[in-house]
């Protein structure tokens, strides 16, 4: 078998959050039509069940990803280009989700919902470039 290191949990780790962060978006977004039948204020009560996880797990990848940065060292201009950008990309996707969760609107929640939703992806992918 193959050792553990901490560079093994550490990438783990973000891989994890990432997965919560990006795939409870798209999850959340599949299962909305079935809670809005269920009624009630069943949305908004699912809505702050994954809001728990959620930011556990935006909080863990951006500790992981800073700790990523730090692990990198001397990369090529390229590299790096991609990963301020990335950085931005993640920052926008924190602060739609924020405003989201704030949104009162249905207007204002499909905006923000899916300007987060498309920047977790686009962050998502960019991370594996950058793998």
């Amino acid at each position: 078998m193959l050792p553990v290191s901490l560079d093994t949990i550490r990438v783990f780790l973000h891989v994890l959050a990432a997965t919560v962060w990006v795939g409870g978006q798209l999850t959340m977004t599949a299962l909305l039509p079935v809670l809005r039948g269920a009624g009630g204020d069943t949305p908004k009560q699912a809505a702050r069940a994954f809001n728990r996880v959620a930011w556990a797990a935006f909080a863990v990848l951006v500790v992981t990803g800073v700790w990523n940065i730090a692990e990198a060292g001397d990369t090529p201009s390229d590299y790096q280009a991609t990963l301020h950008t990335k950085l931005a990309v993640v920052a926008i996707s924190g602060v739609a989700a924020a405003l989201h969760a704030r949104a009162s609107t249905r207007k204002g929640l499909a905006v923000t919902g899916a300007v987060s939703g498309v920047t977790a992806l686009i962050a998502l992918f960019m991370g594996v470039q950058l793998g």
